[in-house]
């Protein structure tokens, strides 16, 4: 499996999204501040993820949402919901 990953900067409040096929070493590369564009944003929280079965497709949805486009505006809404019923 493969994903497709939302964090939240607690720091910045700014969303980081990225790809992964093994979503729990990821995010603890970015909490232990190995992964350079999001060193300097923690404290980070987990916001969001979708899991594909193929590289490419994980890629593809990944690339939809960094074109801040509908896709983009669409995502933060859920992750603001998703916060709410919490």
């Amino acid at each position: 499996m493969y994903y497709v990953y939302t964090l939240k900067s607690l720091k910045d409040r700014k969303l980081y999204i990225g790809y992964t096929s093994d979503l729990r070493k990821r995010f603890k590369q970015h909490l232990d501040g190995k992964v350079q564009s999001t060193r300097g944003r923690r404290p980070l929280v987990l916001a969001y993820y979708e899991a594909y079965k193929s590289k490419e497709d994980a890629k593809e949805r990944e690339k939809q949402l960094k074109h801040f486009g509908k896709s983009y505006s669409q995502l933060k809404r859920k992750i603001r919901r998703s916060i709410i019923d919490a």
